[in-house]
């Protein structure tokens, strides 16, 4: 979740409420209605703690907030749609080889699309053989996967944080083909019709598997074995550039969420004990900003730490192709773990057990994942872990 924005009380309060069991009131959520609060404090403040109880809340929630919002949607019918749609629906086995066409909605953020969406797309790959496979989304999205010749790309601008009506000026609707919803926040977490319901298959990963400890690479391909018949995995295929040689990626970024962060002595001890394993790093940049600003000071003057400028996607072909990989919860450690690359990962900030559990990276490589709890941290003594 957001930390920066729980200043917004009525927000943090509707979410309180909410978490407790106690009714929410349409008086408050209708005073943040049009504030992007409504959506990074308690959209994804019920969605992150992968709780069944709070998606029967969320789709009440947010199904009476699109009715005032948009003409054309009735809160009923939204509601009754979802209880449909969310109860799992194996595909008929009837000539999938026919099927030429198969969207797969974005997550939107690029950790959840390697997690999640890319085993929803690898499985609708070995399912239909003969079908491109279209992931609707950003193209930054689009690039994890640019190098696969059976990805195509069907824009669908969203702005992420941006107050819900928003991202409802430009609704998606897909009249034929075979529509893949991973829980998507492009459909309002499976709430918006976007397609005839009969080509709609949607993973409730906030509940989905609710009885395990399980990672969401392994939810989502249990799901897809469920439905289609399919064992996929989560990959990246970006456009490769090959780079010779052995060396360590890092990636500092925290996806906008301070509270997954440590302070700078500790990127600059990491890259310091990093260093002294002998290979060259590239440091990911990011996209600019407080970011660029952090991965500029940890660097700096350090012999051997190259700063990569450049999009995600070349940063995630490197990462694929290294010896090793460190940084926060991010995309970069669920890039690395889809590759079986070996990782080694600070997870901070997580605001339930379940969430570490869901969100823990999951592949086959080498994977030492070091949660760090809230309050106060020994930098030194949890450098002092690092080999």
């Amino acid at each position: 979740m957001w930390g920066n924005t729980l200043a917004n009380p009525v927000a943090a309060h509707v979410l309180e409420q909410c978490l407790a069991g106690h009714p929410w009131s349409r008086e408050d959520v209708n005073a943040i209605r049009t504030d992007e609060s409504l959506i990074r404090v308690v959209a994804e403040g019920l969605a992150d703690r992968f709780d069944p109880r709070l998606c029967d809340i969320y789709t009440d929630m947010f199904a009476w907030v699109l009715g005032q919002e948009a003409r054309d949607l009735n809160e009923k019918d939204l509601v009754d749609r979802y209880r449909r749609v969310r109860r799992p629906r194996p595909y008929p086995a009837k000539n999938p080889d026919a099927v030429r066409d198969v969207y797969v909605l974005s997550r939107v953020t690029l950790g959840a699309d390697i997690a999640v969406t890319s085993v929803l797309i690898d499985g609708a790959k070995r399912r239909f053989r003969n079908a491109t496979i279209w992931l609707v989304g950003d193209r930054k999205s689009y690039e994890l996967f640019e190098g696969d010749s059976r990805v195509g790309f069907y824009p669908m601008p969203f702005k992420r944080g941006a107050p819900l009506y928003v991202n409802l000026m430009e609704r998606l609707y897909v009249k034929s083909g075979i529509v893949l919803d991973p829980d998507s926040r492009i459909s309002q977490l499976g709430l918006l019709p976007i397609c005839p319901e009969e080509n709609y298959y949607f993973f409730e990963s906030r509940a989905y598997g609710a009885d395990t400890t399980d990672a969401l690479p392994v939810l989502a391909a249990r799901w897809m074995r469920e439905i289609f018949g399919v064992d996929p995995k989560a990959y990246i295929d970006p456009t490769r550039k090959v780079r010779p040689g052995k060396f360590i990626t890092v990636s500092l970024g925290v996806g906008e969420n301070p509270a997954k962060r440590l302070d700078d002595a500790f990127e600059r001890g990491l890259l310091e004990k990093l260093a002294k394993r002998g290979l060259p790093i590239i440091l990911d940049r990011g996209p600019g900003g407080e970011e660029a600003e952090r991965a500029e000071r940890a660097a700096a003057g350090l012999a051997g730490v190259e700063l990569h400028r450049g999009s995600f996607g070349h940063f995630a072909d490197l990462i694929r192709q290294n010896a090793l990989y460190a940084g926060y919860d991010s995309a970069g450690s669920h890039a690395a773990a889809a590759s079986g690359v070996s990782l080694m990962v600070f997870f901070k900030g997580a605001v339930s057990e379940r969430f570490f559990q869901r969100w823990k990276p999951a592949g086959t490589g080498s994977m030492d994942v070091i949660r760090i709890d809230d309050g106060p941290v020994d930098t030194q003594a949890l450098l002092g872990m690092i080999d």
